[in-house]
């Protein structure tokens, strides 16, 4: 079951998100709106089963339609270890998601916001469990690698021929990198912190994938048509 998660940062354009990424809300069965991320289910043509947080971002009014609307809503404490959008992904994995898809987790008036987002990625509790930030301008994914048994972890990017596609160490870097599919290949190497070697590869075959052998990796593709 895939759950889609709305975040408050900047919110997705509809018909950009079906454009970069078709197929993107196949088989949604749950929408868990974080707080302030509620505004943007409208506008994607979304309807809100759960919301949760601690209310700061969202008036009074707004939050009393949602609950009259029967979705249901979780009030938590402001002072709290967790943000408003790990609660949501937290509350999509009690509902039995098999896949997660954060919407509004980028942009904003707050960059540390979009960093801690971006943290989500490595919740231990998402274990390998297909999760992604997703706009119209990005699709982030992360790779933890070996996988069961040790073994390597091959990872499927099919897409458009022409996107951008950046592997960016995540933590103490990242060994036995191999690519298919991009233009500057990789062959069993490593991507250490700190240097950019893996920014602005390019998707030569729309079935290209990436096989690490340890370490976590982020995935980051951008569109063609918004690079110039």
């Amino acid at each position: 079951m895939k759950v889609i998660v709305l975040a408050d940062g900047d919110g997705p354009d509809r018909v950009g998100l079906d454009l970069a990424w078709p197929r993107w809300a196949d088989g949604a069965a749950v929408v868990v709106a974080a707080d302030g991320g509620a505004r943007h289910a409208a506008d994607l043509g979304l309807t809100i089963d759960t919301w949760i947080g601690d209310g700061d971002s969202i008036d009074t009014d707004s939050l009393a339609s949602l609950a009259a609307s029967g979705v249901t809503v979780r009030r938590v404490a402001e002072a709290k270890d967790e943000s408003d959008t790990e609660l949501a992904v937290l509350e999509a994995l009690a509902r039995g998601a098999d896949e997660v898809v954060i919407l509004g987790a980028l942009g904003g008036f707050r960059i540390d916001h979009t960093i801690a987002n971006v943290g989500l990625l490595a919740m231990p509790q998402l274990g390998d469990l297909p999760t992604a930030l997703l706009d119209e301008r990005a699709r982030i994914r992360l790779i933890t690698a070996p996988g069961p048994g040790g073994r390597e972890v091959r990872f499927p990017l099919p897409g458009k021929v022409g996107d951008r596609v950046s592997l960016l160490p995540y933590g103490e870097g990242v060994a036995g990198v191999t690519t298919h599919g991009l233009a500057y290949p990789l062959d069993d190497e490593p991507l250490p912190p700190g240097p950019a070697r893996g920014l602005s590869n390019v998707r030569v075959s729309e079935d290209a994938a990436v096989v690490v052998r340890s370490g976590r990796l982020l995935v980051v593709e951008t569109p063609a048509t918004l690079v110039e």
